[in-house]
């Protein structure tokens, strides 16, 4: 067996389980969810009916790189999104299974191990992903904990001049998961020159980007690239998937893009990694991403659950409205495990404790003392969930 597997550390979900496992819940309350960032927003009726009406491309086998007109699709999407100049659909789009498989494979394809001590850098918290990735690719994770005094911006200065030299990989998460947070011009600028500095391909996860409030949509990592004159995407490859913005997590739809010489090297790795897209999702894919009402309406959801929760809560827990993205990241008075388990326990509500989205690194774990709420259910069940959390918090106090 990969003696890396030995590295891999239980899913956050598994640790909860093992929580709240001696535990029951209190039965004069009805369940709810709110620990695990699985839309539960209605899938539209024209992306199913488009997935049937492509049920004949069963009949062949799919290429790798999916079909001419969804790398189009794709491709024009990103234009009218980011007001960028068109991607070449040829070269810089490659359609991918849903955002999860691409940044696990990526790290697969772009890690050298020929090469001392690789390492990938991730956030911290962070998507587990990023960190299984690093270990079965070979590399050595290691962390930039982003904390709510630097504004949970990433401080480079963090890790040495030692690691970035070693550094193949980095990922970024804007808007951010957990705590919603949107990269601004001037972080990417110094993301890009430490790129240049040290040669590391930044792999840019943007699945929530199009869950945000008002006009102002969330930067993109090509769209940032392009005002800062890297219009050839050099060492930059941006995630995206129709999981959170079309509520379809079951599809495994999303895509990359960017730097074309990497892309080349990625479409090849995934030629023997057996990862083509179903015929019948491209012809739903395509459909969906032609499509911004639907989008439109589910931040209008959103939006309105955000604001009814956050004035429920603000009574009982300092809470502000994130950037972008569906979850809340919450500072807790004790401790987060704790405080989770006794939530569950007491009221029958289930949230994710911060310190499960994190690894100690610098000397701290910084999802220490948090809970992020991910507010995916219905808005009634969302709102009794808010409701029994500003309860049992109030009567911690």
């Amino acid at each position: 067996m990969n003696p890396d597997l030995q590295l891999l550390q239980p899913y956050p979900f598994q640790k909860l389980a093992g929580l709240f496992g001696a535990t029951s819940p209190n039965a004069a309350f009805k369940p709810i969810s709110l620990h695990i960032g699985e839309p539960k927003h209605a899938t539209p009726q024209f992306i199913k009916d488009a997935l049937v009406s492509g049920l004949d491309g069963l009949a062949n086998y799919p290429t790798t790189v999916g079909s001419e007109t969804l790398r189009d699709t794709i491709a024009t999407w990103l234009t009218s999104r980011y007001d960028i100049p068109s991607p070449d659909a040829k070269t810089q789009v490659l359609p991918v299974n849903g955002s999860r498989e691409a940044l696990f494979a990526f790290a697969q394809a772009v890690i050298d191990r020929s090469k001392a001590a690789p390492v990938a850098v991730c956030p911290n918290p962070f998507y587990q992903i990023y960190e299984g990735a690093a270990y079965l690719a070979g590399a050595t994770p290691h962390f930039l904990n982003t904390l709510p005094e630097d504004d949970f911006a990433l401080n480079f200065q963090q890790l040495s001049d030692e690691v970035w030299q070693r550094t193949q990989l980095i990922y970024v998460c804007s808007p951010g998961n957990p705590n919603g947070r949107v990269m601004p011009l001037t972080e990417w600028r110094a993301l890009f020159e430490m790129s240049d500095r040290h040669g590391f391909i930044i792999a840019a996860d943007e699945c929530y980007s199009e869950i945000y409030f008002g006009e102002d949509k969330p930067l993109g990592a090509l769209q940032a690239a392009q005002l800062l004159g890297r219009s050839d995407y050099r060492n930059l490859v941006v995630f995206s998937s129709l999981s959170k913005r079309s509520n379809v997590p079951g599809m495994r739809s999303g895509f990359v893009a960017g730097d074309a010489g990497i892309l080349e090297r990625f479409a090849l790795y995934r030629t023997y990694h057996g990862c083509a897209m179903n015929p019948a999702i491209q012809s739903a894919s395509i459909a969906a991403w032609k499509d911004e009402k639907h989008v439109a309406e589910n931040r209008r959801l959103y939006a309105e659950k955000f604001a009814k929760v956050i004035a429920l809560l603000a009574p009982a827990l300092p809470v502000s409205k994130p950037d972008a993205g569906f979850y809340l990241w919450l500072r807790t008075p004790i401790d987060d495990t704790a405080y989770a388990q006794q939530l569950y326990r007491d009221y029958n509500v289930s949230v994710l404790p911060g310190s499960y989205l994190a690894r100690e690194a610098q000397g701290v774990n910084p999802g220490a003392n948090f809970i992020r709420l991910a507010l995916v259910a219905n808005l009634d069940e969302t709102l009794e969930a808010a409701r029994r959390i500003a309860e049992f918090t109030q009567k911690l106090r």
